[in-house]
Protein backbone atom coordinates (compact mmCIF):
# COMPACT_ATOMS: atom_id res chain seq x y z
CA UNK A 1 0.00 0.00 0.00
CA UNK A 2 1.23 3.47 -0.87
CA UNK A 3 1.09 6.11 1.83
CA UNK A 4 1.75 9.78 1.11
CA UNK A 5 2.81 11.65 4.26
CA UNK A 6 3.57 15.35 4.54
CA UNK A 7 3.28 18.51 6.60
CA UNK A 8 0.93 21.23 5.39
CA UNK A 9 3.63 23.82 6.02
CA UNK A 10 6.47 25.38 4.04
CA UNK A 11 8.63 26.16 7.09
CA UNK A 12 12.13 24.69 6.88
CA UNK A 13 12.03 23.74 10.59
CA UNK A 14 8.35 22.81 10.64
CA UNK A 15 7.25 21.17 13.88
CA UNK A 16 4.46 19.50 11.91
CA UNK A 17 7.12 18.00 9.64
CA UNK A 18 8.89 16.66 12.73
CA UNK A 19 5.64 15.13 13.98
CA UNK A 20 4.81 13.50 10.66
CA UNK A 21 8.39 12.22 10.34
CA UNK A 22 8.03 10.52 13.72
CA UNK A 23 4.72 9.00 12.67
CA UNK A 24 6.29 7.71 9.45
CA UNK A 25 9.15 6.16 11.39
CA UNK A 26 6.69 4.31 13.65
CA UNK A 27 4.86 2.99 10.60
CA UNK A 28 7.98 2.05 8.66
CA UNK A 29 9.56 0.23 11.63
CA UNK A 30 6.50 -1.93 12.33
CA UNK A 31 5.78 -0.23 15.66
CA UNK A 32 2.06 0.14 14.92
CA UNK A 33 -0.28 -2.78 15.66
CA UNK A 34 -1.53 -4.34 12.46
CA UNK A 35 0.98 -2.53 10.26
CA UNK A 36 4.03 -4.78 9.78
CA UNK A 37 7.41 -3.29 8.92
CA UNK A 38 7.66 -2.87 5.16
CA UNK A 39 3.90 -3.11 4.63
CA UNK A 40 3.76 0.48 3.43
CA UNK A 41 5.50 2.17 0.55
CA UNK A 42 5.86 5.63 2.08
CA UNK A 43 6.55 8.78 0.09
CA UNK A 44 6.49 12.43 1.06
CA UNK A 45 6.35 15.87 -0.48
CA UNK A 46 7.61 19.33 0.39
CA UNK A 47 5.19 22.21 -0.14
CA UNK A 48 8.13 24.38 -1.20
CA UNK A 49 8.25 22.34 -4.41
CA UNK A 50 4.73 23.55 -5.29
CA UNK A 51 5.06 27.33 -5.10
CA UNK A 52 2.69 29.09 -7.49
CA UNK A 53 1.13 32.53 -7.89
CA UNK A 54 -1.72 33.17 -5.47
CA UNK A 55 -4.82 31.62 -6.95
CA UNK A 56 -7.27 33.85 -8.79
CA UNK A 57 -9.84 33.09 -11.44
CA UNK A 58 -8.25 35.78 -13.63
CA UNK A 59 -4.88 33.98 -13.54
CA UNK A 60 -6.57 30.67 -14.28
CA UNK A 61 -8.46 32.12 -17.24
CA UNK A 62 -5.35 33.80 -18.60
CA UNK A 63 -2.75 31.08 -18.07
CA UNK A 64 -4.53 27.89 -17.06
CA UNK A 65 -3.66 25.76 -14.05
CA UNK A 66 0.08 25.67 -13.26
CA UNK A 67 2.00 22.41 -13.61
CA UNK A 68 2.80 22.18 -9.85
CA UNK A 69 -0.93 22.03 -9.06
CA UNK A 70 -1.28 19.04 -11.41
CA UNK A 71 1.78 17.42 -9.83
CA UNK A 72 0.35 17.84 -6.32
CA UNK A 73 -3.06 16.53 -7.38
CA UNK A 74 -1.47 13.53 -9.11
CA UNK A 75 0.69 12.68 -6.10
CA UNK A 76 -2.37 12.54 -3.85
CA UNK A 77 -4.15 10.43 -6.44
CA UNK A 78 -1.29 7.93 -6.69
CA UNK A 79 -1.44 7.15 -2.96
CA UNK A 80 -3.71 4.60 -1.31
CA UNK A 81 -3.85 6.60 1.93
CA UNK A 82 -2.73 9.97 3.25
CA UNK A 83 -1.06 11.19 6.44
CA UNK A 84 -1.04 14.97 6.80
CA UNK A 85 0.05 17.12 9.73
CA UNK A 86 -1.57 20.54 9.45
CA UNK A 87 0.24 23.63 10.65
CA UNK A 88 -2.09 26.33 11.99
CA UNK A 89 -1.68 30.00 11.12
CA UNK A 90 -4.17 32.30 12.83
CA UNK A 91 -6.64 29.46 13.28
CA UNK A 92 -6.54 28.16 9.71
CA UNK A 93 -4.37 26.54 7.03
CA UNK A 94 -1.00 27.99 6.15
CA UNK A 95 -1.10 30.19 3.07
CA UNK A 96 1.32 27.80 1.36
CA UNK A 97 -1.04 24.83 1.77
CA UNK A 98 -4.22 26.77 1.03
CA UNK A 99 -2.80 28.08 -2.24
CA UNK A 100 -1.68 24.66 -3.47
CA UNK A 101 -5.02 23.20 -2.40
CA UNK A 102 -7.01 25.98 -4.10
CA UNK A 103 -5.19 25.47 -7.40
CA UNK A 104 -5.59 21.68 -7.19
CA UNK A 105 -9.31 22.03 -6.48
CA UNK A 106 -9.69 23.70 -9.88
CA UNK A 107 -8.61 20.42 -11.47
CA UNK A 108 -11.22 18.49 -9.47
CA UNK A 109 -13.00 19.37 -6.23
CA UNK A 110 -12.22 15.88 -4.92
CA UNK A 111 -8.59 16.86 -4.35
CA UNK A 112 -8.06 13.96 -1.96
CA UNK A 113 -9.36 11.39 -4.48
CA UNK A 114 -11.59 9.67 -1.87
CA UNK A 115 -8.51 8.40 -0.03
CA UNK A 116 -8.53 7.45 3.65
CA UNK A 117 -6.56 9.90 5.74
CA UNK A 118 -5.05 10.29 9.19
CA UNK A 119 -4.93 13.96 10.14
CA UNK A 120 -2.48 15.38 12.67
CA UNK A 121 -1.58 18.85 13.89
CA UNK A 122 0.70 20.41 16.45
CA UNK A 123 1.59 23.86 17.69
CA UNK A 124 3.63 25.49 20.46
CA UNK A 125 0.43 26.37 22.34
CA UNK A 126 -2.14 24.40 24.26
CA UNK A 127 -4.56 24.05 21.35
CA UNK A 128 -2.20 21.91 19.30
CA UNK A 129 -3.53 23.30 16.03
CA UNK A 130 -7.01 22.10 16.91
CA UNK A 131 -8.77 24.83 14.94
CA UNK A 132 -7.21 23.90 11.62
CA UNK A 133 -7.58 20.20 12.38
CA UNK A 134 -11.32 20.61 12.98
CA UNK A 135 -11.64 22.64 9.79
CA UNK A 136 -9.77 20.03 7.76
CA UNK A 137 -11.84 17.22 9.23
CA UNK A 138 -15.14 19.04 8.72
CA UNK A 139 -14.38 19.79 5.08
CA UNK A 140 -12.76 16.45 4.22
CA UNK A 141 -15.90 14.89 2.79
CA UNK A 142 -16.42 17.76 0.38
CA UNK A 143 -12.96 17.25 -1.06
CA UNK A 144 -12.85 13.47 -1.22
CA UNK A 145 -11.57 12.17 2.10
CA UNK A 146 -12.50 9.49 4.58
CA UNK A 147 -10.99 10.63 7.88
CA UNK A 148 -9.79 7.55 9.76
CA UNK A 149 -8.45 9.40 12.79
CA UNK A 150 -7.18 12.79 13.91
CA UNK A 151 -4.93 14.00 16.70
CA UNK A 152 -3.86 17.46 17.84
CA UNK A 153 -0.60 17.52 19.81
CA UNK A 154 -0.42 20.55 22.13
CA UNK A 155 2.70 22.32 23.47
CA UNK A 156 5.09 20.75 20.99
CA UNK A 157 8.18 22.03 22.80
CA UNK A 158 7.15 20.31 26.02
CA UNK A 159 5.86 17.08 24.51
CA UNK A 160 8.34 16.35 21.73
CA UNK A 161 12.07 15.68 21.95
CA UNK A 162 13.48 17.30 18.82
CA UNK A 163 16.90 15.70 19.32
CA UNK A 164 15.47 12.17 19.52
CA UNK A 165 12.65 13.00 17.08
CA UNK A 166 9.87 11.52 19.19
CA UNK A 167 6.94 12.31 21.45
CA UNK A 168 7.86 12.25 25.12
CA UNK A 169 4.36 12.43 26.60
CA UNK A 170 3.26 8.78 27.01
CA UNK A 171 -0.46 9.49 26.67
CA UNK A 172 0.00 11.46 23.46
CA UNK A 173 2.29 8.76 22.11
CA UNK A 174 -0.38 6.12 22.74
CA UNK A 175 -2.98 8.33 21.04
CA UNK A 176 -0.72 8.79 18.02
CA UNK A 177 -0.11 5.06 17.74
CA UNK A 178 -3.85 4.39 17.96
CA UNK A 179 -4.55 6.96 15.26
CA UNK A 180 -1.92 5.40 12.99
CA UNK A 181 -3.31 1.97 13.77
CA UNK A 182 -6.46 2.83 11.84
CA UNK A 183 -4.35 2.37 8.70
CA UNK A 184 -4.26 -1.38 9.49
CA UNK A 185 -7.87 -1.61 8.31
CA UNK A 186 -6.90 -0.03 5.00
CA UNK A 187 -4.10 -2.58 4.58
CA UNK A 188 -6.52 -5.46 5.06
CA UNK A 189 -9.32 -3.85 3.07
CA UNK A 190 -11.44 -3.22 6.16
CA UNK A 191 -14.03 -0.47 6.14
CA UNK A 192 -14.77 -0.24 9.86
CA UNK A 193 -12.22 2.37 10.80
CA UNK A 194 -13.67 4.79 13.37
CA UNK A 195 -12.84 8.46 13.03
CA UNK A 196 -11.63 10.18 16.16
Amino acid sequence: MKLLAFAASNASQSINRQLVDYAVRLLADGQIDGVPAGALEISSLDLNDFEMPIYSIDRQNADGIPRPAHDFYDMLGAADALLISFAEHNGSYTVAYKNVFDWASRIDMRVYHDKPIVMLSTSPGGGGGGFVLRTAGHLAGYFGNEVLASLAVPRFGENFDTEAGRLTDPDLDVQLREALGTLAGVLTGGADNPAS
